[in-house]
């Protein structure tokens, strides 16, 4: 008895997972490291000026956040419909309009960087002037950064993952090493370190664009009319806008907590946020590499009904966050020195601001590492409501409901105190409404993630890549099948595709069959790591492609190349 072991599913996470953390890596670590450099050359007071921009750099993140990703996640689950030309739609449309918006926004924030750091500064208006240096030599870096992180998406969901890590890594390293030649050489100051971002942005585009060289992708562009363009962008705004709503509330926070603190703590408790922001990053790494493994993932199982493999990917991507975020929030509670060590702050009035707003900002990492995978998770199951909702409370209404009023009511402290709250009240607020779906469903629904399962009528097996345990499964799934005759054909379907996928490949580890008993026809599903093998046309350069018979037999056989797998789904009526 063949049952699924999930080892082709745990290869494909592995094979996603380590270049999307090592890309998350690349660009969290430097920006990290990039802070710690500023401050080494300008003095940590430093990171206030940049704290106050952060708001518009997490803006720009929700534009190619939400079309990009977005965009990547409807082609991925167009590849998974076996429409080719829609999936080519979504990556043309994100791309170009990506493009547009990110020229649009340079040019606006360059003729009105004033007026914007008057804006950005209204609690601290005596750092207008380097606010206003950093903020027009990092905007115009902001085409070359959309760009960039747009492809990355489409890119990774085409199955070529370490390209975009690739990019990544090289424009984080220019961004380090321009970082001494424009300050310690040039004397650009503050200004220097936004334009070493934006010469990082710059060389990272011109090295992602290797992708359109590249002879396995499959994306193409495609001409569109302007009516059926918009309709496009208006479908990846509508997916992509759950989770890159992040950014928006997480823009509004910066700004208002901003705000806040400069009210309460002055230039100390800008200080100290960055600070704790940065610390994020390290977070994020994790995070953000386990998030977008996850989403093309799930997106794609779940489409095709294999809920048994969403479980097993969730499962496996929330033991990975929970286990990053307790070992940093224990790190940063117990020895929140090392920070201010790295950071260089030595101001006597700066000390027990950060070593108290560390302290107690750390309890939050947990939280966000559950609210954060569960909201891309919502996205990849096309709950995109609640993904939302997820984000608009985690992001934006607990927060800064919290910051006002505890800020209000215990001063600095509260408005630190308010994170950790707030991402205990998402994860209560998801715990009773996954109780609620699951029992309205009637157990249709199950577990905090309110994942489906799989029915009895279900069959999941996993084989080696085996002639022998080929046609031994083969003659295990006509037992399943109740009726002889369509238990014969099911049979003969899935030995005639196992053989040829067998044969036609030297280093195919395992295959997974999934058979689904309908009640009008039997769905047989075959996923493999192997050569593309299309099952619909017979390809005279392969030595054993002999499938004319499937094509007799079966009423209907789909095949795409999604996630760098052979998907294959056979129907065949009863």
């Amino acid at each position: 008895m063949y049952e699924r072991n999930y080892e082709l599913l745990k290869s494909k996470f592995s094979e996603f997972f380590l270049p999307t953390l090592f890309t998350s890596m690349a660009g969290n670590i430097c920006l990290f490291v990039d802070g710690l450099i500023v401050s080494f050359l300008l003095g940590a007071g430093n990171l206030s000026a940049i704290q106050l921009v952060a708001p518009v750099i997490t803006f720009v993140n929700l534009i190619y956040w939400m079309i990009g990703l977005g965009g990547s996640v409807l082609c991925s689950v167009a590849k998974a419909e076996f429409d080719e030309e829609k999936s080519n739609s979504y990556f043309s449309v994100a791309l170009i309009s990506l493009i547009v918006i990110g020229i649009l926004i340079a040019v606006f924030g360059c003729i009105f960087s004033h007026p914007i750091a008057e804006f950005l500064c209204s609690s601290q208006p005596a750092l207008i002037p380097d606010v206003t240096q950093f903020f027009v030599s990092v905007i115009i870096g902001m085409p070359f950064l959309c760009y960039m992180m747009s492809m990355s998406y489409f890119i990774r969901a085409d199955g070529i993952p370490t390209l975009p890590f690739r990019a990544i890594l090289l424009a984080n390293i220019i961004n380090i090493l321009f970082d001494f030649i424009y300050i310690k050489f040039f004397n650009l100051g503050i200004g220097g370190a936004a334009l070493a971002t934006t010469t990082g942005y710059l060389m990272g585009s011109v090295f992602i664009s290797y992708y359109f060289f590249k002879p396995e992708r499959t994306l193409q562009f495609i001409k569109l009319k302007a009516g059926k363009f918009f309709g496009f962008l208006k479908r990846i705004v509508a997916s992509g806008f759950s989770s890159s709503s992040t950014q928006l509330y997480l823009t509004l926070k910066l700004f208002i907590i901003n705000i806040l603190l400069g009210i309460y703590l002055g230039q100390a408790g800008l200080v100290a946020f960055s600070i704790c922001y940065n610390s994020l990053f390290i977070l994020y790494i994790f995070l953000i590499g386990t998030a977008q493994t996850m989403s093309p993932i799930v997106s794609v199982y779940f489409k095709e009904e294999d809920f048994s493999g969403v479980n097993y990917v969730i499962k496996k991507s929330l033991k990975i966050v929970l286990a990053s975020s307790l070992a940093l929030s224990v790190l940063f509670i117990v020895y929140p020195q090392s920070l201010l060590m790295l950071y260089s702050v030595k101001n006597p009035e700066h000390v027990p601001v950060v070593l108290n707003a560390l302290r107690i900002f750390a309890i939050s990492y947990a939280g966000t590492a559950i609210t954060f995978l569960y909201t891309f998770y919502s996205q990849a199951i096309q709950k995109n409501k609640l993904s939302t909702i997820i984000s608009l409370l985690e992001g934006f209404v607990l927060p800064i409901g919290l910051a006002f009023i505890l800020s209000f009511a215990i001063g600095g402290n509260g408005i630190w105190i308010s994170f950790a709250l707030a991402e205990l009240g998402t994860i209560l607020f998801i715990y009773a409404y996954s109780r609620y779906i699951n029992k309205k469903s009637n157990g249709e629904y199950t577990g905090f993630f309110i994942n489906k399962h799989n029915d009895d009528n279900v069959f999941e097996h996993t084989i080696n890549s085996s002639i022998e345990e080929a046609v031994e499964l083969s003659h295990q799934i006509q037992d399943y099948i109740k009726d002889s005759k369509t238990g014969t054909v099911v049979s003969l379907a899935i030995e005639e595709m196992l053989v040829n996928i067998i044969n036609t490949n030297e280093d195919v580890n395992t295959i997974d069959v999934i058979v689904r008993d309908n009640s009008e026809n039997i769905l047989i599903s075959i996923k493999d790591t192997g050569i593309d093998f299309n099952p619909v046309i017979e390809n005279e350069n392969l030595e054993f492609d002999n499938i004319s018979l499937l094509n007799k037999i079966a009423d209907k056989i789909d095949y795409s190349r999604v996630l760098g797998l052979n998907s294959t789904v056979i129907i065949i009526n009863k």
